[in-house]
């Protein structure tokens, strides 16, 4: 029997202009289509800080630049029975990237807002998707040094 241990994850919450940085993504245990924020998993020898930037860059062809943290969050996929510890950070566009690839999972990069967000909920790759942003509108920002490197 395989030994449990949690999937260390990132997510980037990214706001411009009332609409949220988004990418729709096919689903590997599913096969359907769904949104997401730019997330993906923690690699050796990255810092949170680090794999959130490198996932926004990958998946969205966007520069972004972290500026608080929205929480921390486990998360147990019924699909797959894994359990996901992720940390969601909020940051600033900069820039989209000239000539960036994106991961061949990256179906499309939209802007969404709140209100259409919530009417693909269904859609959504999981529940922390919604409360994420939801955190976000709220107010709900950490600083970034709450997380440190030793």
């Amino acid at each position: 029997m395989e030994p449990w241990h949690p999937h260390v994850t990132v997510a980037v919450v990214v706001e411009r202009e009332g609409r949220f940085l988004m990418v729709e993504e096919r689903c590997k245990q599913s096969g359907k289509m769904v949104f997401n924020q730019p997330a993906g998993h923690l690699e050796a020898g990255e810092t949170l800080q680090q794999a959130a930037l490198r996932e926004a860059r990958e998946e969205t062809g966007w520069q972004v630049e972290l500026n608080a943290v929205l929480g921390l969050s486990i998360f147990e996929s019924p699909l797959n029975g894994h359990t996901y510890a992720r940390t969601t950070f909020s940051a600033r566009a900069i820039a989209p990237l000239e000539n960036a690839e994106l991961d061949p999972d990256i179906h499309r990069v939209h802007w969404l807002t709140h209100e259409e967000i919530v009417a693909n909920s269904a859609k959504l790759r999981s529940p922390l998707v919604l409360a994420s942003i939801e955190r976000y509108q709220r107010g709900e920002h950490y600083p970034l040094d709450l997380i440190y490197n030793a």
